[in-house]
């Protein structure tokens, strides 16, 4: 069955986009956009043969520079990391979010593709 996020389609990279494995993916461009309803200005990463881009939040910004050697973040395009659903709390709630780590960590248990050619997003 599909994933709720499924129903809400959204222009940017969500936690239910990404499957159970996550996704391998290749930095190809970093823009400035407004988003969401306030339309606050955030930076957004894009993704080779990807049309979603994924909003930055400090976390992930911080771990992609420890991944990357760089905190500049022009120094990132044609990196690639791996993207992957996970939880953190906001508010006091329990939700989704997407988290960063290197392109070859996985779960030691888990088959995970090389590539992320069946994820859509």
């Amino acid at each position: 069955m599909a994933h709720y996020d499924a129903a809400f389609p959204s222009k940017y990279l969500k936690a239910g986009d990404l499957g159970e494995s996550g996704a391998v993916v290749t930095i190809s461009r970093m823009a400035v956009e407004p988003v969401g309803q306030n339309k606050e200005i955030k930076p957004v990463l894009y993704f080779a043969g990807k049309e979603k881009g994924m909003v930055l939040n400090k976390t992930n910004a911080k771990k992609i520079a420890s991944l990357v050697g760089s905190a500049d973040m022009d120094d990132w395009t044609g990196k690639t990391i791996r993207l992957y659903a996970s939880e953190t709390e906001f508010n006091g709630d329990t939700v989704e979010c997407i988290r960063v780590k290197a392109a070859g960590a996985t779960k030691a248990a888990e088959t995970v593709p090389a590539d992320d050619t069946d994820i859509p997003f």
